[in-house]
């Protein structure tokens, strides 16, 4: 199957200009000048998309996302429930990484990475973080090495919780041993390895993972860190674009819906963008929070719609590991959008090649739609 992408504004996320892209079986085989005559003449059906009027990038790649619903910390009733295909396409993500947080007895690994399996089959790019709040952290096998070495979609461990009373409060020791063992399962499986730390409003901050990378007992690499809801203070914030400087990535979340102001203090401080990324942490708010907090910075915000754009693509896909995800280029999957240049609304969405917004609609559902005469319309208060 062959989809011609022509006319649009293609960022990768760099500016490339007026490009069209060819996918070939869901990978881009082309990007540049493309002859439709010559590809139509093949004699192999060609989906050809009029991009004129729209800047084309990649899909979103969000690492954090309550996929199960969020933990409900006001007893059972204020569990959210889980997060659907058809709200992640609508936020413009093409790959999610899916989170346990605090509740880690009523939402299991095991729920999780059938989750993960289920989005997979229906055409997005899902993993999982191994783990939770605790420590030591749950996992589907007997660790997370082995969940990293035996169970395609987990890349790391995650979310341990610091600087929060809802952490166990590890001492370095555990979370040095924790943060090796989850960099040997990367080793071991091909995958990324690291270990992502929600990062508490407590009084400590980092100061945790600041110890471990500065006790000479320990050969801690700063890139097998990957701390997020860094945005929760100016103090947090300088420690994160410290840590940086180091060698982490670090990551903010748009919970509260600030991230333009987040991303002015964070280069007005000197941090380093190609060490940033964006998440959802959707749960109670869903993902589209994140596709409208891009937006709004891509319509308001001085910040390069290059660099932005790499914020939720290519440095995303470089801390996860992710080769062929995060980028436009020759060989990587078609995971791309279609975004109006004026409104940056979605377009179309192709996911792996495989179309799921067209033309603003959404033209791919849940399966277990299919035969359900289930009616369910739930509209949030915030």
């Amino acid at each position: 199957m062959l989809t011609l992408i022509e006319n649009g504004d293609v960022y990768a996320p760099e500016h490339l200009g007026e490009q069209a892209i060819l996918l070939v079986d869901g990978k881009i085989g082309l990007i540049g000048e493309v002859d439709r005559d010559v590809v139509e003449s093949v004699g192999i059906d060609v989906e050809v998309i009029d991009a004129s009027g729209c800047l084309i990038c990649p899909g979103f790649i969000d690492p954090h996302e309550h996929l199960l619903g969020g933990s409900g910390e006001e007893g059972f009733a204020t569990q959210t429930p889980e997060i659907h295909l058809s709200e992640i396409v609508c936020a413009g993500i093409t790959t999610v990484v899916g989170t346990l947080g605090v509740d880690t007895t009523m939402k299991t690994m095991a729920g999780l990475l059938a989750k993960a399996k289920a989005l997979r089959e229906e055409g997005l790019t899902a993993y999982l973080w191994s783990g939770g709040y605790n420590v030591p952290p749950t996992s589907v096998m007997a660790s997370v090495r082995e969940d990293m070495m035996f169970i395609d979609e987990v890349i790391g461990a995650g979310e341990v919780a610091i600087a929060d009373e809802r952490a166990t409060e590890p001492s370095v020791r555990e979370l040095a041993k924790l943060v090796v063992d989850t960099r040997m399962g990367g080793k071991l499986s091909k995958k990324a390895g690291v270990t992502h730390f929600h990062v508490g409003p407590g009084k400590r901050r980092m100061k945790c993972l600041e110890e471990m990378l500065d006790d000479e007992q320990f050969e801690i690499d700063p890139r097998w860190l990957y701390p997020t809801h860094v945005e929760r203070s100016e103090a947090l914030m300088r420690d994160a674009i410290a840590l940086t400087k180091r060698g982490s990535h670090v990551d903010i979340d748009v919970q509260e819906e600030d991230l333009a102001h987040w991303l002015t203090f964070y280069v007005d401080h000197g941090g380093d963008l190609s060490k940033l990324t964006v998440s959802s942490d959707a749960s109670k708010k869903g993902p589209q929070t994140l596709f409208e907090q891009i937006r709004n910075c891509a319509r308001g915000h001085r910040l390069p719609l290059p660099q932005l754009l790499a914020l939720v693509t290519r440095n995303t896909a470089e801390v996860l590991k992710l080769t062929r995800k995060g980028r436009l280029e020759v060989g990587a999957h078609g995971d791309i959008l279609v975004l109006d240049r004026d409104e940056f609304r979605l377009v179309h969405l192709l996911a792996q090649g495989k179309r799921m917004v067209d033309d603003g609609r959404l033209v791919e559902h849940e399966s277990f739609l299919e035969g359900s005469n289930r009616e369910i319309a739930l509209i949030g208060e915030g």
